[in-house]
């Protein structure tokens, strides 16, 4: 076991940190006697917060500097996320008792605020696999039953949220430039990735765009909003104009709506008979297989808003100003056709949820769920790409001593 001395608990707005010294051997036999001593600071829930409040008792000179410059702040302390966090009383004290991710057992004893604490910090276990969360299992699909104001996988609340998605921006960033540089390489094996985007009105394909895909180099991104087809596009089979916006070897493509528009709303206002609507599911199942056997990888996300929740967003729009150009009389027409839509949804998510190309459900009545769902999703996709650096294709001394002596 893992003693602390007495700490004091230390609150920066929603971020409570502590700081420790390590009293007792270390028993994991992760790098036994070399950490006997040593300090640690231990932080849950890191913002932006910058007023002066005082001092972090030696660890770092103000509880601001930890909040606004973690990793620079931390980078000389051993930090230690909590995994599971539990109070015991005492006679004298109550006491905090937490695990960290390498299973050691950590108390801290603090007389008036360990309660406080214990509100305060989150559970901070490994990482859920979010794709595995999210990707709708095969078979019948009931909408109704699913719930589009949970949050799994999401190891806090909505105070927590700004700063887990922000976390996901140095590695998406990574794995995005690795991927770039990959397709300006070599263009005939490079991967390509489309995340296509699906949602009633309002559900926040727009939001997920500039909260989520907005943390990668635009450069390297390709975003396309499909709209009515224009009267060029309807003298084309449906999958034309979806074709000429697919994204090039190394970027990331993002269709803000997509094909399944022409089973949706094509389906809804009966703008082509059943007959033909009702073929291209599989279509569309085969045009997508191909398209992954071709070298993309294709993250298809349905952002699942709950008809209140769309009212709501409807009533915000109309209530502010600033968003009266967001708003459009006719939303509230297709409103009324929600069953409509409804069934035609199910009928997509059930018919074209193939092996390889899944749909992932993504809750989005949480708006900084869903920004964060659909970051992670990106995330972990492109690592499991495990993406390589191009090697150089001429000799590295050689163009240095042709640049030195320039």
């Amino acid at each position: 076991m893992l003693a602390y001395s007495h700490l004091p608990w230390l609150k920066i707005n929603r971020t409570v940190a502590f700081r420790a010294h390590r009293i007792g051997p270390d028993q994991d036999g992760v790098s036994q006697g070399s950490l006997q001593g040593e300090e640690m600071l231990i932080t849950h829930g890191i913002d932006r917060a910058r007023s002066p409040v005082g001092t972090l008792d030696g660890a770092v000179e103000r509880h601001d500097e930890v909040a606004a410059h973690p990793a620079t702040a931390l980078e000389r302390r051993k930090t230690v996320h909590l995994d599971e966090i539990g109070i015991i009383d005492c006679s004298r004290c109550r006491t905090v008792r937490a695990e960290d991710q390498l299973h050691r057992t950590i108390v801290a004893c603090q007389a008036a605020n360990a309660v406080q604490a214990k509100a305060s910090i989150r559970h901070n276990r490994p990482m859920p696999n979010i794709s595995a969360l999210l990707r709708l299992p095969p078979g019948p699909v009931d909408l109704a039953a699913l719930d589009p104001r949970a949050t799994p996988g999401f190891p806090g609340d909505k105070h927590d949220a700004p700063a887990m998605t922000k976390a996901l921006a140095p590695e998406l960033s990574d794995l995005q430039e690795r991927l770039f540089a990959a397709g300006r390489a070599d263009e005939s094996t490079s991967t390509k990735i489309l995340v296509v985007l699906q949602g009633m009105d309002t559900s926040g394909k727009g939001g997920v765009i500039r909260h989520a895909i907005g943390m990668v180099d635009p450069q390297g991104v390709k975003i396309k909003a499909f709209k009515a087809p224009t009267e060029e596009e309807r003298a084309h089979p449906y999958l034309w104009r979806i074709e000429r916006e697919l994204p090039q070897a190394g970027l990331i493509g993002i269709f803000d709506r997509s094909h399944y528009e022409d089973v949706l709303v094509v389906r809804v206002h009966n703008l082509v008979e059943e007959s033909v609507w009702s073929t291209r599911y599989d279509e569309i199942n085969a045009w997508e297989e191909n398209l992954v056997a071709r070298g993309t990888v294709l993250i298809k996300c349905f952002l699942d808003v709950s008809s209140a929740e769309q009212k709501s967003r409807l009533l915000a729009r109309l209530d502010d100003p600033t968003k009266h150009w967001k708003y459009n009389p006719g939303d509230v027409d297709e409103r009324a056709l929600w069953p409509a839509y409804l069934e035609a949804y199910q009928a997509v998510l059930e018919r074209c949820n193939t092996e390889r190309a899944p749909w992932y459900v993504v809750p989005a009545d949480r708006k900084w769920y869903r920004n964060w769902a659909v970051a992670q999703l990106l995330v972990e996709h492109l690592r499991a790409l495990d993406l390589r650096w191009p090697v150089a294709d001429f000799d590295v001394e050689k163009e240095k001593a042709r640049v030195a002596a320039s």
